[in-house]
């Protein structure tokens, strides 16, 4: 899956100019949390809802209600904005596994997407999160089954060929190192609720079961 099939293309952003006013309004209406500044339409960087919060004045504050509009309406973007800001992006073209690696490395929220330096788009971690549940089909009523592999290379094609053997669907496999146990590892989430003849069957294969799980609403 791909950064271009989850992102939002169309992007509200905001100009130097900008007031925080019409920030928090822009923010608040649309219920985001980041906005992309442009600057004669070139990127140059990203202002979140805590940026605006930290930028605006404290509740504590002995301002009148209308001291304190004025203050936010005369306070522009490009007075909070670092002036050496790094702004992370990504493309299209990129997997959503690595924009999500680029936001937990750099504990980031969201990413404008570039594509030949024009603004095409913005994933975000919640998009991150959808694009999980629907890979994982977690959402539709199944069968999962973990267990640890006898023997990595060759385990997942032999699993698989024998649940396509019982005409079972399979949602999603997954085979992955758990280094807690020190040994491999893996999550099948088949299209099946009465998983018995399966389990069964994998057990005689040397397959040791650690749990079962059925859902039949889809709900994790």
């Amino acid at each position: 899956m791909k950064v271009k099939d989850r992102m939002s293309v169309e992007v509200i952003t905001v100009e130097m100019n900008t007031s925080l006013t019409e920030a928090f309004r822009l923010m608040k209406e649309n219920n985001i949390r980041r906005l992309p500044v442009v600057d004669k339409g070139r990127l140059t960087g990203i202002i979140t809802l805590t940026d605006l919060n930290q930028a605006a004045p404290s509740s504590a504050t002995s301002l009148s209600i209308h001291e304190l509009n004025y203050l936010l309406a005369k306070t522009k973007i490009k007075d909070i904005l670092p002036k050496k800001q790094k702004v992370l992006t990504i493309g299209p073209e990129n997997y959503i596994e690595t924009a999500a690696k680029i936001m937990r490395e750099n504990k980031v929220s969201g990413l404008p997407v570039m594509e030949q330096d024009k603004l095409v788009g913005i994933v975000t971690e919640t998009d991150i999160f959808d694009a999980l549940i629907d890979i994982l089909g977690v959402n539709r009523a199944h069968s999962r089954i973990d267990c640890f592999v006898k023997d990595p290379p060759g385990s997942l094609a032999e699993v698989t060929g024998l649940i396509a053997e019982k005409g079972i669907n399979i949602l999603n496999a997954v085979v992955y190192f758990d280094n807690k146990s020190q040994r491999y590892k893996m999550i099948l989430r088949i299209e099946e609720l009465k998983y018995e003849p399966l389990l069964e069957e994998l057990q005689k294969r040397g397959y040791e079961i650690e749990s079962v799980i059925v859902r039949e609403s889809g709900e994790e």
